[in-house]
């Protein structure tokens, strides 16, 4: 067994007992770093009521705690699912050099875990989603962005 295979069936693991134990959903992640797991997280959204507490971010969040840093390309992801688009972003924003996962997102929707509908939702124009961004300006003195150039200098 190579050490995908090793990783991905630890993801595979924390899935099935987070589920098993009646925590949350079946989902479960690890974050590698030169070959050793930093971080692992559960999908933790039926426990805390937080919809983002997938266990992508859970385990983000964990391996940024542990390495003191958001950047983590240096890391890579391992998934016991095909991200949603949330986690997807997260992957990007979190710079890892590679994403690993077990199961598709076809195999989710058969048991009604599909999110095949957010990623249409967001193909679509903003004017056309479900959700509507409305744009309202700001009546203050400050702008944050200016401020945090500002603070950057």
């Amino acid at each position: 067994m190579n050490s995908t295979d090793v990783f991905i069936k630890r993801a595979v693991e924390l899935a099935c007992t987070n589920t098993r134990d009646k925590k949350g959903k079946p989902f479960g992640a690890v974050i590698v770093k030169d070959g050793r797991i930093i971080a692992e997280g559960v999908n933790d959204v039926l426990e805390t009521h937080d919809p983002t507490a997938h266990a992508e971010i859970q385990a983000i969040r964990e391996a940024s705690r542990v390495l003191s840093r958001p950047d983590l390309s240096d890391c890579e992801l391992y998934a016991s699912g095909e991200p949603c688009p949330m986690c997807l972003a997260a992957v990007y924003w979190a710079k890892f050099k590679a994403f690993y996962y077990a199961y598709t997102e076809e195999e989710a929707s058969r048991i009604g875990m599909s999110t095949k509908f957010v990623y249409d939702q967001l193909a679509l124009p903003a004017d056309k989603r479900v959700v509507q961004l409305v744009r309202v300006e700001p009546d203050s003195p400050e702008h944050p962005y200016a401020v945090w150039k500002e603070s950057q200098a």
